[in-house]
C-alpha cells in the first residue's frame, strides 16, 4: 500500500518505514484491543525506546491511505517486540485491530516522536489525557515510578468501566471527567492551581488530549500559572469532528 502525499511529506521529514507483524492478540477489554507485534527492526534502528514513544500506522480507508499514531507499550528491545493498544471507536484503525490475527502485518512510519524526560526529575507530576493517550500516560507513569502524580482523565459519555491506567493508590490520584463540552478543561482549571501552589518549579505538566483542549490548557498552564516552558509537554492526540 502506498502512503500517498502524507507519506511523501514524512519521507521528506526523514520518516523511516517499518513493517510490524502481529504475534498475539487479546480479546477487547476496557474499551481497548491489545496486539503484540514484532517491530521490523525499529527498536534496533533507534537504539531502544523512550517513554511515550509513538509511531504512525497505515490503514486503508475507501482505497486511500490513512494514518494514525500509536504508543509503543512495554517495548522489549532485545526481543524486538512491543504491544499496541487500540482505543475502540468507529474507523479503519479499529476495524483492522478487531480483525487482526497472528501473522497479519501493518506498515508504520517513525517520525516526530521525540520526547525526553525532564531534568531534574520532577517532584510532582500532573497529567491530562483521555483514551487516545492512555498508553502514553502509562508509559510516563512507568518512567517516573517514584513521582507522585495527579491525573485528569476524560472518559466517553456513559463509560462506567475503570480505565486500564497503571495507577498506584499510594502515589497517584485520579480525577475522572466525563466528556462533555469543555468539562475536562474546566476540571483542570478548577483543581490544578491549588495543587501547584505558588512555586511550580518542581512540577511537570503533561497534556495529551484533543487538539483544541491541549492548546487551551497548554497556554493556560504556561501563561496563567507561570509553569516554565521546559516543565510543560503538550501534544494534541486527535481533532474533534
Amino acid at each position: 500500500m502506498g502512503h500517498g502525499w502524507e507519506g511523501v511529506v514524512l519521507k521528506l521529514m526523514r520518516g523511516r518505514d517499518f513493517t510490524f507483524t502481529v504475534t498475539a492478540t487479546e480479546p477487547p477489554a476496557g474499551g481497548f484491543r491489545r496486539l503484540t507485534v514484532t517491530d521490523g527492526g525499529l527498536l534496533a534502528a533507534t537504539g531502544g525506546a523512550h517513554p511515550t514513544m509513538w509511531v504512525r500506522l497505515w490503514f486503508d480507508r475507501a482505497g486511500k491511505p490513512h494514518q494514525r499514531a500509536y504508543t509503543l507499550v512495554d517495548p522489549d528491545p532485545e526481543a524486538g517486540t512491543f504491544t499496541l493498544e487500540f482505543a475502540l471507536h468507529e474507523g479503519p484503525a479499529t476495524d483492522w485491530a478487531l480483525a487482526a490475527r497472528p501473522g497479519d502485518t501493518v506498515e508504520a512510519t517513525l517520525q516526530g516522536t521525540g520526547f525526553t524526560l525532564p531534568e531534574p526529575a520532577p517532584a510532582r507530576l500532573f497529567v491530562i489525557g483521555d483514551p487516545a493517550s492512555l498508553p502514553a500516560i502509562n508509559s510516563l507513569l512507568d518512567a517516573l515510578p517514584a513521582t507522585p502524580a495527579t491525573v485528569w482523565y476524560e472518559t466517553p459519555p456513559g463509560e462506567d468501566a475503570e480505565p486500564p491506567l497503571r495507577l498506584d493508590p499510594a502515589r497517584h490520584t485520579l480525577h475522572r471527567v466525563e466528556r462533555r463540552g469543555g468539562a475536562l478543561a474546566d476540571a483542570v482549571r478548577s483543581g490544578l492551581p491549588g495543587l501547584l501552589g505558588a512555586d511550580a518549579s518542581d512540577a511537570y505538566v503533561w497534556i495529551a488530549c484533543d487538539t483544541a483542549t491541549t492548546r487551551s490548557l497548554s497556554a493556560y498552564v504556561r501563561k496563567d500559572l507561570a509553569v516554565p516552558k521546559d516543565r510543560v509537554h503538550a501534544l494534541g492526540y486527535w481533532r474533534a469532528a
